[in-house]
């Protein structure tokens, strides 16, 4: 049983992410592998705490129970705090005017979501959720800022789809490693009388919610280009 659970909830994920599984059933194989787990810890933990007869071995029952705990368990830790996330896969540091893609949107050409964003209802919905997330000011130029933006991207495993340093724009591509989701970004680095103004957007390609993934994400990147950028 501890064999289909991680059967299900590992390598349902890796067939969707190498294009032979549809993400329907992909997506709905894990919460199944994750209850097949659990059941699995469950009976494991007790026949080894019942002190039952085990024909293959406490090692074989604990290696069960640990391979269960990993499939069932972590997933479930890993999944709460986004469970909290707001419904959203749009989010951005400036809900008024939300910065735009340019050369990523050839690349969207077929996702389910669209570049547009939602407006005041989103806006509204973030706010709620992430009401940290803001716009970023440095004391230096634009053209400067991307080439730190650049470097800032590359290091977080983001593929660099476009940088105009003149232009003051960074579009790049996150790819997750589970499902391998794809979620897009754009930096704005705009002048201003104290320095730069830096937004960012992160919108996902597909998902009406996308558990917190992409406020993570423009978190941790504005955390690591104002140290840059210092």
């Amino acid at each position: 049983m501890s064999a289909i659970g991680a059967a299900l909830v590992v390598v349902a994920p890796v067939l969707h992410r190498v294009g032979v599984l549809p993400l329907g059933p992909a997506l709905l194989a894990v919460p199944v592998g994750i209850l097949v787990s659990l059941i699995a810890l469950l009976l494991a933990a007790m026949v080894l705490i019942g002190g039952r007869p085990m024909p293959a071995g406490r090692n074989v029952v604990r290696g069960a129970a640990l391979a269960s705990a990993v499939t069932g368990l972590l997933p479930v830790i890993l999944a709460l705090p986004g469970l909290r996330a707001p419904a959203i896969h749009d989010i951005t540091t400036d809900t008024d005017s939300p910065p735009q893609f340019e050369a990523v949107v050839a690349l969207r050409a077929n996702a389910p979501n669209s570049l547009e964003y939602g407006g005041a209802e989103v806006a509204a919905m973030q706010q709620e959720g992430y009401p940290d997330l803001d716009t970023l000011v440095v004391g230096i130029a634009p053209a400067q800022l991307v080439d730190h933006a650049r470097d800032v991207a590359a290091d977080m495993g983001w593929q660099v789809v476009a940088a105009d340093a003149s232009a003051g724009r960074l579009e790049a591509s996150d790819t997750t490693f589970w499902f391998g989701f794809t979620d897009d970004i754009v930096v704005r680095a705009r002048q201003t009388a104290g320095g730069t103004e830096v937004d960012v957007r992160s919108v996902s390609r597909v998902g009406v919610g996308d558990l917190g993934a992409n406020a993570r994400r423009i978190r941790v990147f504005l955390e690591r280009l104002a140290v840059a950028s210092s």
